[in-house]
């Protein structure tokens, strides 16, 4: 997910928005959002608005805009998408987008220059971040679960990204089901797993790494497995363990949930006391230093 971001989703906003001025603000504040926080996974659309709420709230990025004379995006237009999208029970992807558009405001150029962003995000996915390989172990863990389980796959990336992303590393063969955002919710999608299948609540087992995904799973009565942010190669490691004691009943859910939760806390750095930008901008350096150097060495991005 750091890779989808910090590559992906962040850059080509600022390219679009003409946000690079602001780059170590913006940044910080969509990492928090999108990989750093409770929000950690949350559809493209919801994390911009919070991203833009927040700039528009801070005194020191409003000081820094004045500065260089940078205007932020109006959020308001992200907000209506999202309204439109619940008034219609739609899901929150660029086919909805298209239909707001078309049925509400066909001549907002704002609106044509958040799809093409959207777009943008989903025509360079196959380019950057489906290079990004799995984690060490997951292959291991998904045949193990394949001899003992029917496997779905839950997401809000596009349907089109992930099934190619599982087919081009060989996962493909250990699932069911690819679900992407197109389809509706990840708790959407288990409900309907679980119906269909007649699946006991006790008998299901979702693996995440963000608090939408135990939201998901809690909201159908099942159990989580969490892939802790900065350790998901220790995660991985532990589940084959872990599912073993899922499968005979033993599944300590709560002990794991404890580490989860520590690692995407609630409160932004930026409201806690003695915060400094340049240290929470830094905390997170190398981390995007080592994605652009494999995989975009000749990407954009300010090292402080």
């Amino acid at each position: 997910m750091n890779g989808k971001q910090m590559l992906i989703f962040h850059p080509h906003f600022m390219e679009f928005y003409n946000l690079w001025p602001i780059e170590s603000y913006f940044r910080e504040v969509a990492e928090y959002y999108n990989l750093f926080s409770v929000h950690r996974g949350c559809n493209r659309f919801i994390a911009i608005q919070l991203v833009l709420k927040s700039l528009q709230e801070r005194m020191d990025v409003q000081e820094r805009l004045n500065l260089l004379k940078v205007e932020l995006p109006d959020v308001t237009l992200v907000e209506s998408f999202i309204e439109y999208t619940k008034r219609n029970s739609l899901g929150l992807g660029n086919p909805s987008l298209e239909k707001f558009i078309n049925n509400e405001n066909p001549t907002h150029l704002g609106l044509y220059k958040l799809l093409g962003w959207s777009e943008a995000v989903n025509r360079t996915f196959p380019h950057i971040s489906a290079k990004i390989p799995p984690f060490d172990d997951v292959e291991r863990c998904l045949k193990l679960m394949s001899q003992h389980a029917d496997i779905i796959i839950v997401s809000q990336t596009p349907y089109t990204d992930l099934a190619d992303y599982w087919e081009k590393y060989g996962l493909v063969e250990y699932v069911a089901l690819i679900a992407g955002q197109e389809m509706g919710t990840k708790a959407e999608h288990i409900q309907m797993a679980k119906e269909v299948g007649s699946y006991r609540e006790d008998h299901i087992l979702m693996i995440g790494d963000a608090m939408g995904d135990l939201k998901a799973i809690k909201a159908n009565g099942g159990f989580f497995y969490p892939i802790v942010p900065g350790k998901e190669t220790e995660s991985w490691k532990t589940f084959y363990e872990n599912f073993s004691d899922f499968l005979s009943g033993r599944y300590n859910e709560k002990r794991l949930l404890l580490e989860f939760e520590k690692a995407l806390p609630s409160i932004p750095p930026w409201k806690e006391e003695h915060y400094s930008h340049i240290d929470s901008y830094r905390k997170h350096q190398n981390i995007r230093m080592e994605l652009y150097r494999k995989f975009n060495p000749n990407g954009r991005f300010l090292v402080i």
